[in-house]
């Protein structure tokens, strides 16, 4: 059956299954599952389905009134780490590092919507044309962002970042040649002894990515508090975790809590350490405290190109929560984070770790960084693929009294 024959035929088949369901009676999927298909075989003996295409039609009509339309498949194959919607007729996924636009479209703009507001509101969110953003997750803990029109020219724009079912540990980082065994076993010693890391890098770079792994060398016996604006982290070696998520203020706008509310909050809770999956604004402050107040071994990250650039943008950010001498906030910054790791994507699309570097403290009007990694491309291969190493300096790490006061070898 050729394509436009198979939508008049889903078009038909969905009407039929609408008609047949009362909507104001508590179904689930099985009994819609059931009805679906007991419809579609009725239609088959009219249009010869094969059996391969009567399945096929069975989820499409499913999992567009039940899930998430044609997009369920793409949820669902392991291998897409990006999915990429602009307006219902250009659907783009990333997959194996490649992106690519498919030969999928939504029946049409208010299905696409409909699609938006099912995600949007199983998170408590809310999205319309007078708050015509919002970000969430899905139950797999994919992170969604989605824009409408008027804002939005071309459509409204649905952006799913995928996840990997089971987190990526700092093994299979080594074995993707993200970084090497000796940075990675003087990080995990550093995570130990309680440093404060901070991790930046570009969009896509890996830095939820990289965070998860260091956490699995967090001991099971500290309290985690993490905090996110849309929740996504994947501690799972640790047992007294708590999970905090920021809200949107209502439709009156009332009730919003913000990563401040959250991490002052949290300080109440007695945790070990906090974890803020991404600073970006007036929150930097409040981190910046909690890290400098007796909360060792947090971690965080942020969006910048390089680790200098970091340093900047967080002064930045706190400069736009308080009026602050510009030396108070360097003295702050270079207090409370110790270690700065820069995660890049290189343009054969690897994610690397390209710089590790010890924040030495605050002089002569500048933060000092101590370069104790950096990646040195090598070459390329035949087939454009970099050739690199991350390369231990020269420069030895200053900072020793954490590794000393946890009792950890202190070789760096």
């Amino acid at each position: 059956m050729d394509l436009i024959k198979k939508e008049k035929l889903i078009g038909e088949i969905r009407k039929l299954v609408s008609d047949s369901i009362d909507f104001n009676k508590d179904i689930n999927d099985e009994e819609i599952e059931n009805i679906i298909t007991e419809i579609v075989f009725d239609k088959a003996k009219e249009y010869y389905l094969t059996v391969s295409e009567k399945q096929e039609i069975i989820k499409a009509i499913f999992n567009s009134m039940r899930r998430l339309d044609i997009l369920q498949p793409l949820i669902e194959d392991k291998d897409i780490t990006e999915i990429m919607i602009n307006g219902p007729d250009n659907i783009f996924i990333e997959k194996n590092g490649k992106v690519s636009k498919l030969e999928l479209s939504f029946q049409n703009q208010e299905r696409l919507e409909n699609v938006i507001q099912s995600i949007i509101s199983k998170v408590n969110r809310s999205i319309n044309e007078s708050s015509p953003t919002a970000d969430a997750r899905l139950p797999d803990g994919s992170r969604v962002n989605a824009v409408l029109p008027p804002i939005a020219l071309n459509g409204p724009i649905l952006t799913i970042r995928k996840f990997p079912e089971k987190p990526m540990t700092i093994d299979q980082l080594i074995s993707y040649k993200s970084l090497n065994e000796e940075a990675a076993e003087v990080l995990r010693r550093m995570v130990e002894a309680k440093y404060n890391i901070f991790i930046c890098g570009g969009t896509g770079s890996g830095k939820t990515t990289f965070l998860n792994a260091l956490s699995n060398f967090i001991p099971s016996d500290e309290r985690i508090i993490t905090i996110e604006d849309s929740a996504e982290l994947q501690i799972v070696k640790v047992p007294n975790i708590v999970r905090l998520e920021t809200r949107d203020a209502n439709t009156e706008g009332k009730g919003e809590i913000t990563i401040r509310d959250l991490i002052k909050a949290s300080l109440r809770m007695r945790p070990d350490r906090i974890i803020v999956g991404e600073v970006r604004g007036h929150e930097a402050l409040d981190m910046l405290q909690a890290m400098n107040t007796g909360h060792d071994g947090s971690l965080s990250t942020g969006h910048a190109n390089s680790c200098e650039d970091m340093m900047s943008r967080l002064e930045t950010m706190v400069l736009s929560a308080a009026a602050m001498p510009l030396d108070a906030i360097r003295q702050q910054i270079a207090s409370a984070i110790d270690i700065i790791i820069h995660l890049g994507r290189l343009r054969d699309k690897t994610r690397r770790v390209l710089e590790i570097h010890e924040v030495l403290g605050y002089e002569n009007g500048k933060i000092q960084l101590n370069p104790l990694f950096n990646f040195v491309e090598e070459g390329e291969t035949d087939d454009k693929k970099i050739i690199g190493v991350l390369k231990r300096t020269k420069n030895k790490m200053k900072n020793t009294q954490k590794f000393k006061m946890a009792g950890i070898c202190e070789k760096v």
